[in-house]
């Protein structure tokens, strides 16, 4: 389903048709077949899928090289097991309650999908800061993610498990609080509310955590405007920097691949072309990905002027969206459309470079007959902001994720009708918990699975 399509369904449209508390009666109603208890139900089917065998399938159309690699993070722990198994988790959400209120759903909102990032103007911003899954699915299945993902987090870092078990209560009471509040704003102004990143760190109450984090901001911002320690200019101009075994040349696939960027660029609209004018394509390499990607082409395109000032884009493979099988087909013809449109709609600041485009099927290229997304290269340490505060300050992480992915699913969502399903008590947070302790225990269970899929040599890691 494509998101126009989605707009057209009379969930979508009743919005603009009829009243809020007339909306938020119909969210209420919806509690009649599908109770907000019945959330926290995970009851593994007697024919669910083998999560193994789904990996394998999910490799199959991945570069067989780096898989080994892909396997080898994965191992390391339950979290990072279900950040690279959000295929496996797809399918079991398919299978638990939903009340049948559709979002753009990120497809893959585990905490590490959710960090800061400096938008268009240079102010850094706090949001989901990853849609290789997104599709229109329920809103259930991001917030239930979060949740799992949060869980682990709490035991990867030896909390007890009341402890585990209120980082997905705080992450999914943000969730509703904020749903609340924006459903007292105009849909303007509900649409236009970004998370503050400078606002964010201010209200962290530890004030060594807080010092800590502002420091960090400070000098990664700073180092972006070095490209990142990417760009070198030791030869004739500029080019861009190797650092094996993660961003490495790979000379097979350059013509593929800038006959791609080529295609990005002669589709771009008129205002943004006036700027790409400006720059040529002067060096590309190869880059390794998160857990969930690895095995996905993903290159990085040096552009630079005559004066030697550069840009950089990064163009990374698209494919189906984990949800697809459960949620509906995207309905787009290029699955990098799919990803930016996405993008576009969660994201208040979305990349002004973001596009997609294709690689030719008649190509020789292992990267022939592809489909990609193009957009501003991110610095990853600046990203990583997030990853201070789980170590240091996970509850207040988590609520700051719930609260995150509440105003991602507002810009596409019937925040009437959401606000009249979940309500405001605590039934709602204490089910999605419910759902995310149990199953993280099925996380936990599959990723020693997985370990004995290595050992016994049905997968092969690095």
């Amino acid at each position: 389903m494509t998101f126009m399509s989605f707009l057209a369904t009379g969930e979508a449209a009743a919005s603009a048709l009829t009243t809020r508390k007339e909306r938020h009666a119909v969210g209420r109603r919806l509690r009649e077949n599908a109770k907000r208890s019945s959330q926290a139900e995970w009851n593994p089917a007697l024919r669910r899928a083998d999560p193994i065998a789904l990996l394998i399938a999910q490799g199959e159309r991945r570069i067989a090289s780096l898989l080994p690699i892909r396997y080898e993070r994965m191992a390391a722990s339950p979290l990072a097991f279900l950040r690279g198994a959000a295929a496996v988790m797809a399918a079991d959400l398919s299978v638990t309650t939903a009340a049948g209120l559709r979002v753009q759903s990120c497809g893959d909102s585990h905490l590490a999908n959710f960090g800061s990032f400096a938008s268009s103007d240079g102010i850094p911003v706090f949001d989901i800061n990853d849609f290789d899954e997104t599709s229109v699915a329920p809103f259930e299945w991001d917030i239930k993610r979060l949740g799992t993902s949060l869980v682990l987090a709490g035991r990867e870092n030896d909390l007890g498990d009341g402890a585990c078990r209120a980082l997905a209560v705080s992450a999914a009471e943000a969730y509703q609080h904020e749903l609340q509040r924006l459903n007292r704003m105009t849909p303007l102004q509900a649409w236009s509310e970004k998370v503050d990143l400078l606002a964010t760190i201010d209200a962290i109450e530890k004030k060594s955590v807080r010092e800590r984090v502002r420091g960090i901001l400070e000098a990664r911002l700073e180092s972006a405007s070095g490209n990142f320690g990417l760009v070198t200019t030791e030869s004739k101009g500029p080019s861009l920097r190797e650092k094996p075994p993660l961003i490495v040349r790979l000379p097979d696939h350059d013509d593929a691949i800038r006959a791609a960027f080529g295609r990005y660029l002669a589709a771009q609209p008129a205002e943004r072309a006036v700027l790409l004018a400006r720059y040529r394509l002067k060096d590309v390499i190869f880059k390794v990905v998160g857990v969930g990607s690895v095995g996905t082409f993903c290159a990085i395109g040096l552009f630079a002027n005559a004066d030697g000032e550069t840009l950089l884009l990064q163009i990374k493979e698209a494919q189906d969206s984990v949800l697809a099988p459960y949620a509906g087909r995207s309905g787009y013809a290029n699955a990098g459309e799919r990803v930016v449109t996405g993008q576009r709609v969660m994201q208040v600041t979305p990349d002004r470079f973001l596009g997609w485009t294709h690689t030719n099927e008649a190509g020789k290229s292992d990267a022939a007959g592809r489909e990609f997304y193009v957009r501003r290269v991110k610095d990853a340490r600046l990203a990583q902001i997030g990853t201070v505060m789980q170590q240091d300050e996970l509850p207040f992480y988590a609520a700051l994720c719930g609260r995150t992915l509440a105003r991602a699913h507002v810009r596409s969502a019937d925040v009437a009708m959401l606000t009249g399903y979940i309500g405001k008590g605590g039934v709602f947070a204490d089910a999605i918990a419910g759902f995310s302790v149990a199953y993280a225990g099925q996380s936990e269970a599959d990723w020693r699975a997985f370990k004995d899929a290595l050992k016994g040599g049905r997968l092969v890691a690095g």
